[in-house]
């Protein structure tokens, strides 16, 4: 295990490691993907899982990218959080574990879920990129 952290921590820029492996979370409005507007997929950082869509990401106005649903049902698992004097919902990368943000049950339809998604834990392929 100490092997597979070192790689993560060479192969990830200092916030992505902190954000995947720490679950810390990035400074509002200040994420690569929050206006981002290309039609593609949403992928893990770290194992490069697809995630989301482009066609579920919307403006939710918190400072985080925001899906309303995944590219599929098992592509994320959720572990309840109670970190911060709070109790959230953490999404986690179903393929590798790395931390991605938290779900909210204040999104838009049809889900009425808001996937609120740190930039840090994203990457992205354009819809030619990857078929």
């Amino acid at each position: 295990m100490g092997d597979e952290k070192e790689k993560r921590r060479e192969n990830l820029t200092p916030e992505q490691y902190k954000v995947t492996q720490e679950a810390a979370t990035e400074r509002p409005f200040t994420g690569e993907y929050l206006n981002h507007k290309e039609q593609g997929t949403y992928t893990c950082v770290v194992c490069d899982a697809p995630l989301f869509g482009s066609d579920t990401k919307y403006d939710s106005g918190s400072g985080w990218p925001s899906f309303w649903g995944t590219v599929a049902g098992e592509s994320v698992t959720v572990k309840r959080d109670i970190s911060l004097g709070m109790i959230r919902d953490e999404l986690l990368c179903a393929g590798c574990d790395a931390h991605l943000g938290h779900v909210f049950e204040d999104g838009p339809q049809p889900t009425g879920l808001r996937y609120c998604i740190n930039s840090a834990s994203l990457g992205f392929h354009k819809n030619e990129d990857k078929e």
